[in-house]
């Protein structure tokens, strides 16, 4: 009656039940008619109605409430005998954002407390009922219906007409009314007053003993009712508030912040006249169509619910087997609130939520603690309604598509020539290349002695990569960072630290200064995401005066680091840059090979080295002319290790356990000019100022030839005895670990309790003394970096590789207001249009953000972004044109295809063509642009667009 309503009003409407036949309990009912016609012809007549007009969902459970009207939904998708579909899924999660819901959830039907009411051919009226009228089946040969509630007649009633009348209605209220009567005229045995003492049988009930010494009845089935509870879980969900009402002894629907309105039985509502009334007015949300209802009862309100003495077989709870004994102990150990209760028995817990069990459990504790069902409290209702399989919740998340496996640029060559992977975050990294017959130690010593003597290549694209533009770039970077970064001259580069606000080391990186307004800042490979979170949280909260926009460029360039004392003579050949007047920590713009890069001479293993940043499309071109032209051996992630470690480079999160400061890592002096940096003000409090912290030092092993266990703990040499220790005894621990070939023997780095104080010392890992030393191990004097040696057999002819890409896009950030900026980089003033596409020729910007557009443009358009920064001022262009890959879906069902994984309501009257929007889809974040009504394109991001095209077919 409210989906009949509402759909009438021109809403899109989506009826959802949770039974294979939508109807409700009139699909278990006989005799009602509804408008002078059988319900169930009324019935029939409101679903054709319905079809077509109304999103019908049947075998459809809504099992959760969330913020802002979000619905769960679980469609079990079976045949018409219940099996799964062979063509398609076997369940289905919808996700529904609805503008109202009206629920018309129903009501429970509550069973009798009394001993033994667990045995086999113990049921609920309504389930009696059900198996006589839909499905033809007699639930006893002798049946008694026991009862506090008038429904249980229509049920004894509907039995009798079908040849399996009951034996007796056994009603505990001694005065029922007039339903009693009714049901002696047709012939059916009545005792009022009545309750049951226990049942007779071991296994399954064979007779019913009454209390008061009235006797026993003999009967295979029992059938009960001890009222209707309203179901009020969803409305509960929505954060609404229930009222009690005395007159029924339940809980109803009162006020809610959510838009819904509650309907029928689950508001109250009993009598089918009453429930239809009810249904249409919340459909319409006014004054209600009166249907005439005849042949059913008005229905008077449900019985109250009765407590139940205590005895350890008369059960409460069917699923959790918790008795009217159970919650008596509960008041005995002096348990008051319902929810403790709860807790102490698990009554109402697990699936069942207190649907049958709630309130037959609440009258019980508040009879034996003598107080009313409010005073003793109700218990929380929680999602799910009914249990919701692993499989639906999961979905397609199994598989190669439960967490999306990120590739840098050169992994298929590095796969293709048998390199061993690691797993890096979500990125699969190269950890060694071994060769034929190598051991893992083997491959990694050969690695490390090429880098320190000849020449290296690694691929180091994972790092991420954030410019940071504007105006105030500088100050905001020296706000964020330890290091003076304000000072920084255009061309250089330096080290930097990020702290939190408690001032413990959260990330670190490259710093490098490309221009007066714009730098290039590298990360950890897997603090990329957080450290730009906490950049934009800070500028739009912290430093919102300052004008300076950041962008994540991690997709779009690929570095490949060339490093060893042979890499300038090397690379001089294949670039346009004068490397020898390029000083360490510096940075450039040239070209090599033809393409345009960004030169950074920087060294993470000590030796001199550079890296070379270039489009991501072409990495894998350049990597080629690079191996072709010299040679130079392909190192991995664990020789990047042991190189740095042999320096003392950190590593964050493997030197760092979330409570280093800059001083325990011998970067003490940073920051002390400085007036202000985040964590600037947590690095004075005491405990960061103790001599006792633990430092970065280095540990040997008298055994040179032992590798110690990363995270072994450390201990002094001669440790306390047991009998006099007063606390731990660990000074702190190894946190890395290797065999230096360069040395010729194992050496670790650990943070250690006074660690610089205890340089020279002998402590203990594992019982193995090892001697605590400086935490550089090679070249401590530094004077590497600086040293080049000519490489052999270079080519010095440099390939052209350039190449203009299909796709030119720009991210540009601005303020809102400022739609110049926009209109500059386009060539077309094209005006602020919120949340659309806009189309200037062959060119388009999407509004992605408050701040943000996305700008795309033909590739053949050379030098547009280039020039777009020139011309554009007060604002930030940066070049994303590889950071994204594009993938059209296109077709009829093309928004089916999208809604597998994107939660959007993608109705053309809801997103429109030409809407635009930044978005999830499955655990990828994508660009969302409707081209046409039946045709999509997503920008994604370079290195997920593999698990996109997966999730999409």
């Amino acid at each position: 009656a409210a989906a009949l309503a509402a759909a009438s009003t021109g809403q899109r409407v989506m009826l959802c039940d949770e039974q294979a036949e939508l109807g409700g309990s009139l699909l278990s009912e006989t005799g009602a008619a509804i408008d002078g016609a059988p319900a169930a012809d009324w019935l029939t007549a409101a679903l054709a109605q319905l079809e077509g007009r109304v999103t019908l969902l049947p075998r459809t459970t809504a099992f959760g409430w969330y913020p802002d009207n979000l619905i769960g939904l679980a469609e079990r998708l079976t045949d018409h005998l219940g099996n799964p579909s062979a063509d398609g899924p076997r369940e289905r999660l919808w996700q529904v954002r609805a503008q109202t819901v009206i629920l018309a959830t129903g009501a429970i039907e509550r069973p009798l407390v009394f001993p033994n009411n667990d045995r086999p051919g113990i049921m609920l009226a309504g389930a009696g009922r059900s198996f006589a009228n839909r499905w033809a089946v007699a639930p006893g040969r002798a049946i008694a219906v026991a009862t506090a509630d008038d429904s249980a007649y229509a049920a004894a009633l509907d039995l009798q007409r079908a040849g399996a009348g009951p034996v007796a209605i056994l009603d505990r209220r001694p005065e029922p009314g007039e339903i009693a009567e009714t049901a002696r005229a047709a012939g059916l045995t009545v005792r009022t007053g009545v309750r049951i003492e226990t049942t007779d049988g071991r296994k399954r009930i064979r007779a019913v003993q009454l209390a008061d010494g009235q006797g026993a009845l003999t009967c295979d089935a029992l059938l009960m009712s001890g009222g209707w509870t309203p179901s009020v879980h969803l409305f509960s969900q929505s954060r609404g508030k229930l009222r009690f009402d005395p007159a029924t002894g339940v809980f109803l629907p009162g006020d809610s912040p959510a838009r819904l309105r509650s309907a029928g039985a689950c508001n109250g509502i009993f009598g089918l006249q009453a429930i239809l009334d009810s249904g249409y007015a919340a459909g319409r949300a006014s004054t209600a169509r009166q249907f005439a209802v005849l042949g059913s009862s008005d229905g008077a309100p449900s019985a109250p619910p009765e407590p139940a003495a205590p005895h350890p077989h008369a059960f409460v709870d069917f699923q959790n087997d918790v008795t009217t004994e159970d919650l008596s102990v509960a008041t005995q150990e002096g348990f008051r609130s319902i929810e403790h209760v709860k807790r102490y028995t698990t009554t109402g817990m697990a699936t069942d939520q207190g649907k049958t069990s709630g309130i037959n459990a609440l009258a019980t504790v508040a009879s034996l603690l003598g107080r009313s069902m409010p005073d003793v409290g109700l218990t929380t209702y929680r999602p799910p309604f009914t249990p919701v399989t692993f499989g639906t919740l999961a979905g397609p998340s199994r598989g190669a598509l439960f967490d999306p496996i990120r590739h840098a640029p050169m992994h298929d060559w590095a796969a293709a020539r048998g390199a061993v992977f690691e797993d890096v975050g979500t990125w699969k990294r190269a950890r060694f290349f071994p060769l034929p017959g190598e051991t893992m130690r083997d491959a990694v010593s050969r690695e490390c002695r090429a880098v320190r003597d000849a020449c290296g290549i690694f691929d180091a694209s994972t790092l991420g990569k954030i410019e940071v533009v504007g105006p105030d770039a500088a100050t905001f970077l020296d706000r964020m960072y330890v290091n003076d970064l304000a000072s920084l001259p255009v061309g250089r580069c330096r080290y930097a630290l990020l702290l939190g606000e408690d001032g413990f080391l959260r990330d670190d990186g490259i710093v490098a200064r490309i221009a007066e307004d714009r730098f290039h800042v590298t990360t950890t490979t897997g603090g990329a995401a957080g450290v730009l979170h906490t950049m934009e949280d800070y500028r739009q909260t912290e430093f919102p005066e300052l004008r300076v926009w950041l962008t994540s460029t991690t997709e779009h360039w690929a570095t490949i680091a060339l490093q060893g004392p042979q890499s300038r003579s090397f690379l001089q050949s294949l670039t346009d840059a004068d490397l020898s007047a390029l000083p360490h920590m510096g940075v450039c713009a040239c070209r090599v090979a033809g393409l345009s890069a960004r030169l950074f001479r920087v060294s993470f293993t000590g030796e001199a080295g550079f890296e070379i940043a270039v489009p991501a499309s072409r990495a894998q071109a350049l990597w080629d002319v690079l191996i072709e032209a010299g040679n130079p051996t392909p190192y991995g992630t664990e020789a990047m290790h042991v190189l740095r470690a042999e320096k003392g480079f950190i590593v964050v999160g493997q030197e760092t356990d979330g409570t280093v400061v800059p001083a325990d890592l011998g970067f003490g002096a940073l920051g002390g000019n400085k007036r202000d940096f985040v964590g600037k003000r947590s690095l004075s409090r005491p405990d960061m100022l103790r001599s006792d912290r633990r430092q970065l030092v280095g540990l040997l092993t008298a055994d040179p030839t032992v590798v110690l266990e990363e995270g072994a703990q450390i201990e002094p040499a001669q440790p306390l005895p047991l009998s006099q220790r007063s606390g731990p005894t660990s000074l702190g621990h190894v946190s890395s670990a290797y065999w230096s070939s360069a040395l010729g023997r194992s050496i670790a780095l650990a943070l250690v309790s006074g660690g610089r104080d205890r340089i020279g010392e002998t402590l203990t890992v594992s019982g193995r003394p090892v001697s605590v030393v400086a935490p550089v191990f090679f070249d401590p004097a530094g004077v590497r970096p600086n040293t080049h040696v000519a490489a052999p057999s270079i080519r010095t002819a440099a390939p052209d590789l350039a190449m203009h890409p299909d796709t030119t896009r720009l991210i540009v950030r601005a303020s809102p207001a400022a739609t110049s900026p926009i209109g500059l980089a386009l060539g077309v003033l094209l005006g602020s249009v919120p949340n659309r596409a806009v189309r200037a020729r062959d060119r388009a910007a999407l509004w992605i953000g408050p701040d943000e557009w996305l700008v795309i443009a033909p590739g053949s358009d050379v030098g547009l972004a280039d020039r777009a920064i020139a011309a554009v001022r007060g604002a930030s262009v940066v070049d994303a044109t590889d950071r994204f890959e594009t993938i059209a879906v296109t077709g009829p069902d093309a928004a089916w295809r999208l809604n597998g994984f994107c939660a959007l309501d993608l109705a053309p009257h809801v997103f429109p063509v030409g809407m635009c929007t930044r978005t999830l889809f499955g655990k990828a974040e994508i660009v969302l642009w409707r081209v046409a009504t039946e045709s999509f394109r997503l920008e994604v991001a370079r290195s997920l667009a593999p698990y996109v095209r997966l999730c999409l077919e």
